[in-house]
């Protein structure tokens, strides 16, 4: 997959982690299979062992997903659990398999910063996620801080010079601007998961940030914590800033997007061409949201 599907694969900052260390590594989501693929190929790499990976209870409708997951460590989050109780009792379950995997075990996991892809490019944490991780701490009447720093949490930056999905994603988005829903293919998921695999990426950048070691007063404060370190670590490609200079005629994003090669300009002129035009304003803010972020909208 990475030799037909990517130019180039690099990483950034995994110098930084310890291999007698385990760690909770939460990145952004850009693709349901190929986020924690790239990770433990980076890990695997390196010398480190694999990840253990959270995966949506959605995503096991067909038999050859279930195994794909299961050969690649992945456990289950329970999203289709219904009522307060059930949903409580799931949670508590999987906050404490976490910290037993981690602390107990000696085994990384690996969880999405929030449920669902950031369709739109705006990464960011959910801190429900943060507060579901909690419960186990809770429970044993350990503070906030101590606990979340006993899992060793790394924020973690993915990106993808093309999302093999962005068209996709757009009209997602489109439907629900205009008729108020989107209704969602049986599976939809699965097909997202094929394209992600078997689509053009071009270059694919890991980057992992500082283990969080400092005191954080709660869920919130920490999500915006992770935030800043995803935030800050997004690689530009040349699709980012080319969609930049697109959408914000000012002298920063033409100046961010001076060095794209005017190859890197037809390339993606071309991308937008098989995409429909209808979708093309829509697919160009995601592409752009990182750099808004990193230069400031």
């Amino acid at each position: 997959m990475i030799a037909t599907t990517t130019t180039q694969v690099t990483f950034d900052g995994i110098e930084k982690l310890d291999k007698d260390k385990n760690y909770l590594f939460i990145s952004n989501h850009r693709d349901i299979a190929m986020d924690p693929a790239f990770l433990n190929w980076a890990l695997h790499h390196h010398g480190f062992d694999t990840v253990r990976i959270a995966i949506g209870d959605n995503l096991l409708k067909k038999p050859f997903v279930s195994d794909l997951m299961r050969l690649n460590k992945s456990f289950i989050v329970k999203r289709s659990v219904k009522g307060v109780r059930e949903m409580m009792a799931a949670f508590k379950s999987l906050s404490g398999y976490i910290a037993h995997s981690i602390q107990t075990e000696q085994q990384s996991i690996w969880i999405a910063q929030k449920e669902g892809r950031a369709k739109d490019g705006n990464d960011q944490t959910d801190p429900a996620i943060l507060k579901m991780m909690y419960m186990h701490g809770k429970g044993q009447k350990i503070s906030f801080p101590e606990y979340m720093k006993s899992l060793n949490i790394v924020p973690v930056t993915i990106s993808y010079e093309y999302d093999p999905n962005d068209a996709a994603k757009a009209n997602e988005l489109c439907q629900l601007a205009t008729a108020g829903e989107y209704n969602k293919a049986e599976f939809e998921d699965i097909d997202s998961i094929v394209q992600g695999i078997n689509g053009f990426k071009g270059h694919v950048n890991i980057t992992f940030g500082d283990v969080i070691v400092d005191d954080i007063a709660d869920a919130n404060e920490l999500a915006e914590r992770i935030d800043q370190t995803i935030d800050k670590n997004y690689c530009l490609h040349a699709t980012n800033l080319l969609a930049a200079e697109q959408l914000h005629a000012t002298a920063a994003y033409k100046q961010a997007a001076s060095s794209v090669s005017a190859g890197q300009r037809a390339k993606f002129a071309a991308h937008l061409q098989a995409i429909p035009a209808t979708l093309h304003a829509t697919v160009l803010a995601g592409y752009a949201k990182s750099v808004e972020k990193q230069l400031g909208k």
